[in-house]
């Protein structure tokens, strides 16, 4: 990584008259993807990349400038297109920088580290895990599973004085299934991952995810069609926080807000959801997909209520929309790599879990769909209407779980569906994904406890009992 000195020379060339904050962001990255199709691995990739990002601020406007050429001329030169770009002025008299490190109050402990693991042992888990899956039947067809770590070293030093150096790690594993019968055809889907290295094996076993993956693609070549209608939803926590991290948490990021493109805007204070329902984003959750020690501008990651007993409480922010707004960052600041300015972005984001039995709210359910995974979807965040596709659902009659079906969607409004959250399980399932936004994606979890909204409606087949 770069000396402290230069850093801080680098900051204190930028931060020139007229400049408000300046800002570089250091990052050595070593990564490997391993990728299995048709019963052999198709591709296997390993690399290493460093680099820095130059930002610079005036009057709330942002110009980036990023470089491989970590030498002082390189830095030096990046500092000044970034400093020129923003209307900043070159002065003879430098405003001094100094630095003080800022020590991680959230510790994040590693065990097997990527670079420590051979490529020849991961192969063996990535082929141990599609045989796994090819085993269950022979209504398999297709089956890829791939397994991804990255290994990033980070360095930010601003003109606050303020300087990090943080060390992330983070491992995933996906399986993804397909199976046919009688010109029918669905699929499986299971993915895990963390911060952490590759002991994430010793919590989640890779084959029982491939199994669990193609159990779930043959088990649903046997659903019947979706019933059609507006109906109660109960969502397991096995589904995952997607409706939360779409319908909800989107709309509660503070660059959104102040763009206009949330229903949550001028909420603060206000009932958004049930009284049974709190929102919260918290990147010091040990180990998950979405944690840090320090968020991509240096802000320690922090624990954030959203919406508490349905009252909405305070949005999302990095630090340039904390100090439009005279808050305080609420270390929400995220970035894909050194060549993207941080942006508003979630963590870990979940539905806390309430005091009901899973079971018993399925048993207090007369009729409605039980969904225990979702698919892919949209949600605009201007007005919160969202559509959801459903991977794995359930019908439920009598408060009893009948049958699987297939080919059922959501569609909804997300405040309206946070308020019409009756009941809340005392289990918390989360799942893992790569969230987009303006070009970028950081890896998040998501979580929710079991939970039912009393009317959603669900798309499928009309059926003249359905109701």
């Amino acid at each position: 990584m770069l000396d402290k000195a230069l850093l801080a020379e680098v900051v204190q060339f930028t931060y020139s008259k007229g400049i408000d904050f300046a800002e570089i962001y250091v990052e050595e990255k070593q990564a490997s993807n391993i990728f299995c199709e048709d019963d052999q691995i198709e591709k296997v990739h390993s690399g290493r990349e460093r680099g820095a990002g130059i930002r610079v601020v005036k009057d709330y406007n942002t110009a980036y400038v990023y470089t491989n050429d970590l030498s002082r001329s390189g830095l030096m030169k990046a500092a000044a297109v970034a400093r020129d770009a923003i209307g900043g002025r070159p002065s003879g008299i430098l405003q001094p920088i100094n630095l003080s490190k800022i020590d991680a109050v959230f510790h994040i402990e590693y065990q097997r580290l990527p670079e420590e693991v051979a490529f020849e042992e991961k192969i063996q888990y990535v082929m141990k895990a599609n045989q796994a899956a090819r085993r269950v039947s022979g209504l398999i067809r297709q089956v890829t599973v791939a397994a991804a770590d990255v290994h990033k070293k980070i360095q930010i030093a601003n003109s606050a004085g303020e300087f990090i150096e943080d060390d992330r790690n983070r491992v995933r594993l996906l399986v993804n299934t397909v199976s046919e019968s009688n010109g029918i055809i669905q699929t499986g889907y299971e993915s895990a991952g963390g911060v952490c290295g590759w002991e994430l094996l010793e919590q989640v076993a890779f084959d029982d995810l491939a199994i669990k993956a193609a159990e779930l693609s043959v088990r649903m070549l046997s659903a019947k069609p979706a019933p059609a209608g507006r109906m109660a939803v109960v969502m397991s926590s096995e589904a995952g926080g997607t409706m939360v991290h779409e319908a909800c948490g989107h709309g509660l990021e503070a660059d959104l807000i102040q763009k206009g493109l949330s229903v949550y805007r001028g909420k603060i204070g206000m009932q958004v959801a049930a009284p049974c329902v709190s929102v919260i984003d918290d990147a010091t959750i040990g180990n998950k997909y979405g944690s840090f020690s320090f968020d991509d501008e240096g802000t320690p990651g922090q624990r954030t209520i959203l919406i508490e007993n349905g009252i909405l409480i305070n949005y999302m922010y990095d630090r340039l929309t904390a100090q439009k707004d005279g808050r305080i960052s609420t270390g929400n600041g995220r970035r894909e790599s050194y060549q993207h300015k941080p942006v508003v972005r979630m963590s870990n984001t979940l539905i806390s879990s309430g005091q009901e039995n899973p079971e018993e709210i399925i048993a207090a359910t007369g009729q409605g769909l039980l969904v225990k995974k979702m698919g892919g979807g949209q949600v605009n965040t201007t007005n919160g209407d969202f559509v959801f596709d459903v991977q794995e659902g359930y019908l439920i009659q009598d408060g009893k779980i009948k049958y699987p079906v297939r080919g059922a969607t959501l569609t909804g409004n997300g405040p309206m569906a946070l308020a019409n959250i009756d009941k809340v399980g005392n289990d918390l399932g989360f799942s893992i994904g790569v969230c987009g936004k303006d070009g970028q994606g950081v890896p998040v979890s998501d979580a929710q406890p079991t939970i039912r909204i009393k009317e959603l409606t669900v798309g499928g087949t009309m059926l003249s009992n359905a109701r």
